[in-house]
């Protein structure tokens, strides 16, 4: 019985992915990666990771593939290019997993594609922002086969908490459009909560001690409210690709037939905050938006 680990290769060092790839570093696994801008791996490469020049490269010195990019172009790009994309590099028997929040319909194709090639794939998107993945805090929702999803579970628990098999390709992305949904109507009220605290003149801090315990209390109360109250829009996940995810939810939801009206008003609130140039800040910019529309300065 062999104790080594498996060459991992690992696509995209952005916000999220930086931290996610670290720790599979920290655990001891043989790290390839590429990313569009090498400086931003720079750290990681100091750390042992080794670099290479497209997804294909990557894919042909590991077993096991994770990439975490930004549009569902992207992941096209990255996996399904006939020359450069992972799929032509991966080796039979390897795994190949996008942890990106991306379509439905593209994780069943890269799927297929896996399978024909003689490798597997995965939908794995994450929800947890940049203090998840820093912390190691994820919730992980998978979409593939069983046996697939065993081979990378020891990756999965080095980077997430909660980590659920949500059924075959394309489950994992669904649960991640299930997971968007609850949070886009969910910052709307926690801005226009703070908006209106602030307009009666109660101190925020302390209304959030009142608040975020109770029956209102959330993941976006807790962690991006004080942000909010900072004035602090950095992103720990972009407005930019949130509005691509509600976009992704609400084609679905056409297909499917389904009325959404609170994910949509979402989504042309934050397409507000994107018209204003806030399309590279946190998604806890739309406090600016609110706070506009009542004739308030948040800033």
């Amino acid at each position: 019985m062999t104790t080594e680990k498996p060459a991992l290769g690992w696509i995209g060092t952005g916000v999220m992915g930086h931290s996610m790839a670290g720790h599979l570093l920290a655990a001891g696994y043989p790290l390839t990666l590429t990313t569009r801008t090498r400086s931003k791996a720079e750290a990681l490469l100091e750390r042992g990771a080794q670099w290479a020049d497209s997804p294909r490269e990557v894919a042909e010195q590991s077993q096991i593939v994770f990439a975490i990019v930004g549009y569902p172009a992207d992941v096209r790009e990255v996996f399904v290019d006939p020359q450069n994309g992972a799929i032509a590099g991966i080796a039979p028997g390897g795994v190949l997993v996008d942890m990106t929040t991306s379509e439905p319909s593209l994780a069943v194709e890269i799927h297929r594609q896996a399978i024909a090639h003689g490798a597997d794939a995965l939908d794995a998107p994450v929800s947890g922002g940049d203090s998840g993945a820093a912390s190691g805090n994820l919730s992980i929702m998978i979409g593939g086969n069983d046996a697939a999803v065993k081979t990378v579970m020891p990756c999965f628990e080095i980077m997430g908490k909660t980590i659920v098999h949500q059924g075959g390709p394309g489950a994992g992305q669904h649960t991640k459009m299930v997971n968007q949904t609850l949070i886009a109507t969910g910052m709307i009220g926690v801005c226009e909560a703070l908006v209106y605290a602030h307009r009666a003149g109660l101190d925020l801090p302390t209304v959030l001690r009142s608040v975020g315990s109770g029956a209102a209390g959330s993941w976006s109360l807790s962690n991006l409210a004080p942000r909010m109250i900072e004035g602090d829009f950095e992103p720990g996940f972009y407005v930019e690709h949130f509005v691509k995810d509600m976009g992704i939810a609400l084609g679905e939801a056409r297909r499917m037939n389904l009325c959404l009206p609170g994910l949509a008003l979402a989504e042309q609130l934050y397409q507000s905050v994107i018209a204003k140039g806030g399309g590279r800040a946190g998604t806890q910019a739309l406090v600016n938006t609110v706070a506009e529309m009542s004739g308030m300065d948040w800033d």
